[in-house]
């Protein structure tokens, strides 16, 4: 068996589908800084850009959870 036979099947990851339930995750993720914008971007099926577009609009409507000095 060859070590560097290129199986073809692995080189492309399955597309996601965007969902809202998946878009909620994302950027409560970015909110709480656990993930980074491209891996939330990856996660719900968008564009980076999509994603900072959404993630912009959800820090519209919610408010910061620290305290300023």
């Amino acid at each position: 068996m060859n070590p560097y036979k290129i199986n073809y099947n692995m080189l492309y990851e399955p597309a996601v589908k965007t969902t809202p339930e998946n878009v909620r995750e994302a950027n409560e993720s970015l909110f709480s800084c656990t993930k980074t914008l491209p891996a939330a971007a990856k996660h719900c099926g968008m564009t980076q850009k999509e994603m900072k577009l959404t993630f912009f609009e959800y820090l519209k409507y919610h408010p910061s959870t620290y305290k300023s000095l």
